[in-house]
């Protein structure tokens, strides 16, 4: 191989090691759910709240949408106890708000509940800068 060529694969190489996921925006809002089952691994139930969160998606002011279940881990500061969590991320503490009240949100709450025997929220809000 050439020196001219080298170069190139090594400059390729490296910058492919430097990428970095992209921080978020100021002021914008983490939302994650956590949900225990009153029917623990019960696949109607989990399969219902899961396509439920993909319904989520048409509610403006949400950036970043994910579902699933929880990983078992062998660590003991992971808690790997719920059935099913959402992790969202909103463009503001004002779309977080929209989003509360949205109908689309207010069903699939209501399923969320009737089908959770607990359910955590926390809500982050970003501070990068």
């Amino acid at each position: 191989m050439t020196p001219k060529i080298i170069a190139a694969l090594s400059l390729l190489l490296l910058a492919s090691c430097a990428t970095i996921a992209p921080p978020a925006k100021t002021g914008s809002v983490d939302h994650v759910v956590l949900v225990w089952l009153k029917s623990p691994g019960s696949e109607k139930d989990r399969k219902a709240l899961l396509a439920q969160g993909n319904d989520l998606r048409a509610i403006p002011g949400i950036h970043f949408l994910d579902s699933g279940t929880a990983l078992p881990s062998e660590r003991p500061t992971v808690d790997d106890s719920f059935d099913i969590a959402y992790v969202m991320r909103f463009e503001s503490p004002a779309a977080l708000e929209a989003y509360a009240v949205h109908p689309i949100h207010v069903k699939a709450k209501d399923t969320l509940l009737a089908l959770s025997r607990k359910v955590l929220v926390y809500d982050i809000r970003s501070n990068t800068k």
